[in-house]
């Protein structure tokens, strides 16, 4: 880096305390996990209190993830080019906006479009990384962006138990005047404690590729979270995933041959980048496979191989996991600066390939559920704070915003794969219990395996990334 850039880090540097700004941004990226646990309380309840079909209230859940995924990479290189703290703060005033939005309606309409506000704000936790490379010494940045990498879980796994209780006690629209509280807080904590960006990377904004990204994105997303519903060969099913592959294809030729591009494919074509993206599919599947699997196994009732729980009593069982994560970034950091971030994330996702063996073994009990829920999160706790390292160590500055979000869309793609996926297996796979469809403890134990292939998969990817050494010793990374 020059003089010009040296100086803009002691500008930057000078107030306010480093751990401030860590713990801000934490803040925001636990709010923006929060918004996907927000409604599963409520999923079965939502055709009675909006007064509309099943098929239309899941996109009160689809639209969220939609929205995540296509904003996330854009918002990204936005903030490379204008400035990280601007669009942050932008991301937190649509989640007050949606949730203002979803808790002043009782249609399903307005909630929807509620919740498609909310969705943008996923991108504070790819930006919150960008910020912090910006800001703080390389001895203190792998431990402050696996605390940042694991608020992608930690908000979920608290926000779940909250949201069960707020669900079985009060009117539905206090979650979402919960989500507006936290939004505006977060926004009030942003202005006052981030400083100012003075490391941008002017350009102009590629709005082709902005909409080409999402299209193409939407239509493979709705076949993915859609299909088993719409029916997997029906005619809009495969034209959903038919378009958005031909899109998208079209997309990345005119990446490759525009100036400015909204990504630099050539960047994220090299190998650590690459294998970390299709790697972080695998994680998100994994992760998002025990949101789905663990509740349902907790709450069916006894009879049927369950363990007859309540909402609130199956939250707390699945919670610490995401508490795990939060306490092991820490070590995470130290790991990542001492072996590199490459065998971190190896290990991280051999553990979560070791917890579904074990739950595939081991399930006649809540505490083999809570065990190997909290390997889960000791896995994804180091895969998490691994990825961003890994991508930071791999590209230039100036596409760090867009690269770190790009890599969480990729993890979006797997969580959504995996909510179709489990959904799909559970709901085939089910008998008829006193009128109620159950899955049966076979449809687990599918689940299971597939959530080992998606770890095993991972494991492999991760051993060929090319390895990479402490960060004092990365270019790429401020010194």
């Amino acid at each position: 880096m020059g003089a010009n850039d040296d100086r803009a880090r002691k500008r930057l540097s000078r107030t306010p305390p480093k751990w401030a700004i860590v713990a801000v941004l934490a803040f925001t990226g636990l709010c923006s996990s929060f918004m996907f646990t927000l409604v599963v309380p409520l999923q079965a309840e939502l055709p009675q209190l909006l007064n509309a079909s099943r098929e239309d209230t899941t996109w009160v859940v689809t639209i969220t993830l939609l929205v995540a995924a296509v904003a996330t990479p854009i918002s990204g290189r936005l903030g490379d080019m204008y400035g990280k703290r601007r669009v942050v703060i932008v991301l937190l005033a649509l989640l007050v906006v949606g949730s203002l939005i979803a808790a002043l309606s009782g249609s399903i309409v307005g909630v929807i479009i509620g919740r498609a506000l909310q969705g943008a704000v996923t991108g504070v936790v790819p930006l919150g990384i960008a910020i912090m490379r910006d800001v703080l010494p390389p001895e203190r940045l792998g431990t402050a962006v696996a605390l940042m990498s694991a608020t992608m879980g930690v908000g979920g796994a608290i926000g779940l138990p909250v949201a069960a209780l707020l669900a079985e006690h009060a009117d539905w629209h206090m979650l979402f005047w919960l989500a507006a509280a936290l939004g505006i807080i977060g926004l009030a904590l942003v202005l006052a404690l981030i400083p100012e960006d003075v490391l941008r990377f002017p350009g102009r904004l590629d709005v082709i590729g902005a909409i080409g990204l999402a299209i193409g994105l939407t239509g493979i997303l709705l076949f993915v979270s859609r299909g088993a519903e719409w029916g997997w060969t029906a005619p809009l099913t495969l034209t959903c995933i038919i378009g958005g592959v031909v899109v998208l294809l079209i997309w990345g030729w005119y990446q490759l041959r525009t100036e400015d591009p909204l990504l630099d494919l050539r960047v994220a074509a090299r190998p650590a980048v690459l294998f970390t993206n299709i790697a972080a599919i695998g994680m998100g599947f994994a992760l998002f496979a025990s949101n789905v699997t663990f509740p349902q196994l907790l709450e069916m009732p006894t009879s049927s191989s369950g363990f007859g729980l309540d909402m609130v009593g199956a939250a707390l069982v699945v919670m610490p996991a995401g508490l795990v994560m939060m306490f092991i970034s820490p070590l995470s950091g130290r790991l990542e600066r001492t072996v590199g971030p490459r065998p971190l994330f190896t290990v991280g996702a051999a553990a979560i390939v070791l917890a579904y063996l074990f739950v595939l073994l081991w399930s006649s009990e809540v505490w083999h559920i809570f065990v190997g829920n909290i390997l889960i999160g000791v896995g994804i706790g180091f895969t998490f704070a691994a990825m961003p390292m890994i991508i930071m160590r791999s590209v230039p500055a100036n596409e760090t915003g867009a690269s770190n979000g790009l890599n969480a869309l990729f993890r979006s793609v797997g969580t959504s794969s995996a909510s179709a996926v489990m959904g799909g297996i559970l709901a085939a796979m089910s008998v008829d219990v006193d009128g109620v469809a159950v899955p049966t403890r076979a449809a687990f134990e599918v689940c299971f395996w597939l959530a080992i292939a998606a770890g095993l998969v991972a494991v492999v990817l991760s051993l060929f990334i090319p390895r990479q050494h402490s960060a004092e010793q990365h270019p790429s990374l401020p010194n």
